[in-house]
């Protein structure tokens, strides 16, 4: 943990015949001698204060492990990114807003114009959206490549080619990808690779142990786990790559506030627990599911069934909360049929809580998905899992 820029020997406060006004406006002098806690404390700043000259003009050399601007970094702020790095299995976390913003982030940090950038298909949308809308009009390429393709990806390196975005399993159609075969191929020509975790976490799979460059994670999903808190995290293990990481950060004026970082840090003791009874709920509900006579197809890699469960047993160590299904009746009409008669599981666009909720999508984006039928994501949150399967069998009943 980084130390303070105050000096706690320099006495600061007002004297008797200070006004009470300006005695106001003084800071609190520090907690009081013995006094411990379990709980995280919220350090708010946006100007941090320095004992003397020298420091001040000196601030920006602890900028990356240190006190030099509220935006850089409270105590709060390094409680969190200190334990995200441990969950990582080593290295540097930086904090941005959103889950997507950590995209934006290594893309932002990496990236010139003239540049070319690999992604899956089945990338989360907005992912894609932001490259080749927001990059892409600064000049920097993008190709979708084939999830499957494994070490095969070195057939689409071009010579600008920078970066290959993974993401294992995709967050819709949960469609996995060989990430070891992909970062072998990538850094045999000195291209680098980010992976999406924000399915598994590093509780189920720590991409930097396998050479991923970039780490990233919504903490919305998991870590916070309650729904209440928006932030993303961009973790790795090169320490030059972490500090211009920061920089471009500071560039874009990204910034998470000490109360979400509080959010979080409550978020990350009960996390694996949480984890572990919603993988157990899930597999429980994607072995009902893939029986049942109204469903087509399930997606959900740790069901031995699955088309991708040898990937996902040799690479990871467990599962999450999310799954997707198809229903033989796939029109909209049987779609809202079923979501109607859910009582549990609420319509909502987001996962990782320990709500269960549901979601609907295009099988494949066209200009006519109704044509293509529709697939239903489930998040299967902390609730009795018996409850769970009585509300999907009766749903599905319809």
């Amino acid at each position: 943990m980084p130390t303070s820029n105050a000096d706690p020997s320099r006495d600061s406060s007002p004297d008797s015949s200070t006004d009470i006004a300006t005695q106001l406006v003084q800071p609190a002098q520090g907690l009081p001698a013995g006094f411990a806690s379990l709980s995280q404390g919220v350090f708010h700043a946006s100007t941090i204060v320095f004992p003397d000259v020298a420091s001040f003009l000196a601030r920006q050399n602890q900028a990356y492990d240190g006190y030099s601007y509220g935006q850089n970094g409270t105590p709060t702020h390094y409680a969190l990114t200190g334990k995200l790095a441990e969950l990582e299995g080593g290295g540097k976390t930086v904090l941005v807003p959103t889950g997507l913003a950590a995209a934006v982030l290594v893309n932002s940090m990496l990236l010139s114009a003239g540049d070319h950038v690999l992604l899956p298909e089945t990338v989360y949308g907005p992912t894609l959206e932001m490259t080749q809308a927001l990059f892409g009009k600064w000049g920097v390429t993008c190709t979708l490549y084939p999830n499957d393709i494994a070490a095969d990806i070195s057939k689409l390196f071009q010579p600008r080619t920078r970066l290959v975005w993974t993401e294992s399993p995709s967050s819709n159609t949960l469609e996995m990808q060989d990430v070891p075969a992909i970062v072998k191929a990538a850094h045999a020509q000195g291209i680098l690779v980010a992976m999406d975790n924000t399915w598994a976490t590093p509780l189920g799979f720590r991409p930097l142990d396998v050479g991923v460059d970039f780490s990233i994670q919504a903490l919305t999903k998991y870590v916070g786990g309650h729904s209440d808190l928006l932030m993303g995290a961009v973790s790795t293990r090169d320490e030059k790559t972490y500090q211009d990481l920061r920089d471009t950060a500071e560039l874009i004026g990204y910034y998470v506030a000490s109360d979400e970082c509080f959010l979080a840090l409550r978020g990350l003791p009960t996390m694996a627990l949480r984890m572990e009874r919603q993988f157990s709920s899930a597999l429980r509900i994607a072995r009902f599911l893939q029986d049942h006579a109204a469903v087509a197809s399930i997606h959900y890699p740790p069901l031995e069934s699955d088309t991708y469960h040898c990937l996902w047993k040799r690479d990871f160590k467990l599962g999450s909360g999310l799954l997707s299904f198809t229903l033989k009746n796939n029109t909209l009409p049987a779609i809202e049929d079923f979501v109607a008669a859910l009582k549990l599981f609420t319509l909502g666009n987001s996962w990782g809580g320990v709500h269960s909720l549901v979601a609907v999508a295009p099988l494949r984006k066209t200009e006519d998905a109704s044509d293509q039928g529709w697939l239903i994501r489930l998040h299967v949150g902390v609730e009795d899992v018996n409850d769970l399967l009585n509300d999907l069998g009766r749903a599905l009943s319809v």
